[in-house]
């Protein structure tokens, strides 16, 4: 007996089986055989499959979103348009897009609305023959599913456009950075317009693939490593770049078991911190933002003293830091750092009493490099400001920044606040504590 014969008479549900277990390829060869097989091979449950496990689609979609008669037409379209990637890799690079989109819809849809269509196959070749690179494969699939971000425009209709970047970022003193994903056209403009002050990127083949719109901030992507890499104070005169990604991730060659790049790597990383809840969106400047101040432990601290509540992070700073700089006493390294101020439902308590309100009258901050106390701060109220906090009210938020010789570091210190109010006091003065949180050169650095 033939082989196609012995399939033949096979009961439904194994016969399904196996066609789903041999793959798409041999189940339309399967399907030239017999009529039955034909009819078990073209079944659209099948090829629904299919397109779940190697495209995450659960619709029958074309690669531009448009709906199609059936998943078998869904998986040729798909098919042929990224038979130059391997499909783990184009599976991998939608699902990103996919739950990015979702994070941003249900959470910033500001930032939704920047994001452009996927990139051709065409303009991908155009920008890397304009700029003589090759994009490493993950970065081509990511761009072939989102062209990076419609926010380098003139259009004065779009109020807050500088707060949109899907990356994020933060604003202390004067210090302003919000980081953006650079669509094909502007990656080309941005890097040469940097190059000419740059004189690494004539040594290394790398192209910028994300700023903040003031070009404070440049991220720049090794087309032959893969590493993502930062600019530091020191980018112009010494060409200092830190990476972005820990280098044990970014795995290009022949006999890498999981083809990625820094740039994959990095988006991948950001979407699990939103997702998380580790970091999320504020207002700054009127306009929602992407902040990239942890609000969870560990690296986001909390402590509350008679019912005032204090939490603390901080960010890494590296467009202002220089961690190649020599000396001991160099400050090297540059955080900001943000305090959450509130006060709980039930009031301030205090030596059996409760109070309705208190006021901060001054602050005290130990900063720690590794083990050594290099600043202990004392001084009156915060930024210039005393804040009164009374129950209900929005956190109380402020930032300001620090620089440190050595990581990692720490700070610590406490709040002096008074029941009432500083012009008519309930009540004795008390601290309120602020738990240490870390000064640490990040794993990842956004």
């Amino acid at each position: 007996m033939s082989t196609n014969g012995g399939l033949d008479g096979l009961e439904g549900l194994v016969l399904e089986m196996i066609v789903n277990r041999i793959g798409p390829k041999s189940a339309a060869s399967l399907a030239c055989t017999s009529t039955r097989l034909r009819s078990a091979a073209s079944d659209d449950t099948v090829w629904s499959r299919f397109c779940a496990d190697h495209f995450d689609l659960s619709e029958p979609l074309d690669p531009d979103g448009n709906h199609l008669a059936s998943f078998k037409e869904a998986y040729t379209a798909w098919a042929e348009s990224f038979k130059m990637y391997p499909l783990e890799l184009v599976k991998r690079a939608r699902s990103f897009w996919t739950a990015m989109r979702n994070w941003l819809a249900a959470n910033f849809p500001e930032a939704l609305n920047t994001l452009n269509r996927g990139a051709s196959e065409n303009q991908i070749k155009i920008t890397e023959r304009a700029l003589g690179i090759s994009f490493p494969l993950p970065t081509r699939v990511l761009y072939r599913f989102c062209n990076g971000q419609l926010t380098l425009t003139n259009d004065s209709e779009i109020k807050g456009i500088t707060n949109y970047g899907i990356i994020g970022g933060y604003e202390f003193s004067s210090h302003f950075v919000n980081v953006h994903l650079l669509p094909l056209k502007q990656v080309v403009m941005t890097t040469r317009h940097v190059s000419g002050d740059l004189d690494f990127m004539a040594k290394m083949n790398v192209v910028t693939v994300a700023t903040s719109l003031n070009l404070r901030k440049l991220f720049f992507l090794d087309c032959n490593r893969g590493q993502l890499y930062v600019g530091t104070q020191n980018m112009v005169t010494d060409g200092e770049l830190m990476p972005c990604v820990p280098e044990s991730l970014v795995k290009l060659g022949d006999g890498a078991d999981m083809l990625q790049d820094g740039l994959m790597v990095w988006l991948e990383e950001h979407l699990r911190r939103l997702q998380s809840g580790m970091i999320g969106t504020r207002v700054l400047r009127k306009y929602p933002s992407i902040s990239l101040f942890p609000e969870a432990p560990p690296l986001c601290s909390t402590a509350v003293t008679n019912g005032v509540k204090v939490r603390a992070s901080a960010v890494f700073i590296p467009e202002c830091s220089n961690p190649g700089a020599q000396g001991p006493d160099t400050d090297r390294y540059l955080f900001t750092y943000s305090i959450r101020i509130s006060l709980l439902p039930q009031g301030c308590m205090l030596d059996g009493a409760y109070y309705s309100s208190c006021q901060l009258r001054s602050r005290h901050w130990i900063i720690r490099s590794r083990e050594n106390i290099v600043d202990d701060v004392r001084g009156e109220a915060v930024i210039g400001n005393y804040p009164l906090l009374l129950p209900g009210m929005d956190e109380f938020v402020y930032e300001s920044c620090t620089t440190i010789p050595a990581v990692p570091g720490s700070i610590e210190g406490s709040f002096t606040f008074v029941p009432g109010r500083l012009s008519k006091p309930e009540g004795r003065e008390f601290e309120v504590r602020v738990d240490l949180f870390m000064l640490e050169e990040p794993h990842y650095i956004f």
